[in-house]
């Protein structure tokens, strides 16, 4: 899909600026300009998207649907069943993100939402699949819904609400007025469409510091940090190897298709597969670039219980995997 802004990011470092391609400014600078472009492309699409979602979709019913009755834990596997659908990495997910947020969606399901999210999609399935084989696949997969709802839950009951920013405190007082208006006049989508369309640049707008700062941080981990560093500190003779590879992965910043060939190399250098999963599911799950954009939607101490919540279901899931394969 995005073979073009390779090409593109290819021809821009390694002939216009002669930068070379083994070099490592070269990888980090092809990273940056490649997920730069990338996300800014999928953010401005993804917030157009949920702008006609949440002008034309009965936002309010669905909340009353998922808030009103018993749903043992139905609500957070049906959020993260659907962030499993959705071929995103951590960042680009941020828009859909405040999108149910917005729209009323409880804080908890939408971060369930937002943690499996990059964790698994299609293209993990496929790769994993590949590199380690049905079993180990079907267990990353459900592992991965079943993380995302606990953390989620557990983030839920933890009511985090006033800790979110005035920023989206005051995009969902302009959501409610937006809504109410729209509302009475019944405005068609050609109508709606400009304020659609100026809110989403407004988002983009808002955001967009922060996403340029997070991937310049991952393009200098992703360029200057060598493989070799890791399995330095993850061996299997380490019982503290699966927490160092979740704190050791949480400042890169990629997603599952980039990291998963790391991840084979690891394995095959003898780090156990738990530990591997888990360093995978820290870089995809969690990373600085991911809680650069988040600050923007989280305070500081919410974006703490955020990265600690899941960092602690990840270590969790990473001795179970060693445990289990």
């Amino acid at each position: 899909m995005f073979d073009w802004l390779q090409h593109f990011a290819d021809w821009l470092i390694y002939t216009v600026l002669g930068i070379s391609a083994q070099s490592h400014l070269g990888e980090a600078l092809n990273f940056f300009v490649l997920d730069t472009i990338k996300i800014f492309i999928l953010l401005m699409f993804i917030t157009l998207l949920m702008g006609i979602i949440n002008s034309y979709f009965p936002i309010e019913k669905v909340r009353n649907f998922l808030t009103k009755r018993k749903w043992y834990g139905l609500d957070y596997f049906v959020a993260s069943l659907f962030g499993t659908i959705t071929p995103f990495c951590s960042c680009s997910s941020v828009p859909l993100f405040i999108g149910f947020v917005k729209g009323g969606i409880p804080l908890g399901v939408t971060l369930a939402f937002l943690i499996s999210s990059p964790l698994v999609d299609a293209v993990t399935v496929a790769m994993f699949i590949g590199m380690f084989g049905w079993k180990t696949t079907l267990i990353y997969v459900v592992s991965g819904i079943i993380l995302s709802m606990v953390a989620g839950f557990i983030l839920g009951k933890m009511k985090l609400e006033p800790l979110m920013t005035d920023w989206v405190k005051e995009l969902l007082k302009d959501k409610k007025m937006a809504d109410k208006e729209q509302d009475e006049m019944h405005l068609s989508i050609y109508q709606r469409f400009p304020a659609i369309i100026k809110e989403s640049i407004g988002i983009v707008k808002g955001v967009s510091l922060y996403i340029i700062g997070g991937i310049a941080i991952g393009g200098l981990m992703h360029g200057f940090i060598p493989t070799g560093f890791f399995e330095a500190y993850i061996s299997k003779e380490n019982p503290f190897a699966v927490p160092i590879a979740v704190l050791v992965g949480v400042p890169m910043y990629s997603n599952t298709a980039a990291i998963l060939p790391i991840m084979q190399v690891l394995v095959s250098k003898g780090i156990p597969l738990g530990t591997a999963i888990a360093f995978s599911m820290a870089v995809v799950g969690l990373s600085i670039p991911e809680g650069l954009l988040l600050k923007k939607v989280m305070s500081t101490k919410m974006l703490l219980i955020f990265f600690a919540v899941v960092a602690t279901c990840i270590i969790i899931s990473g001795y179970l995997f060693n445990i289990i394969l």
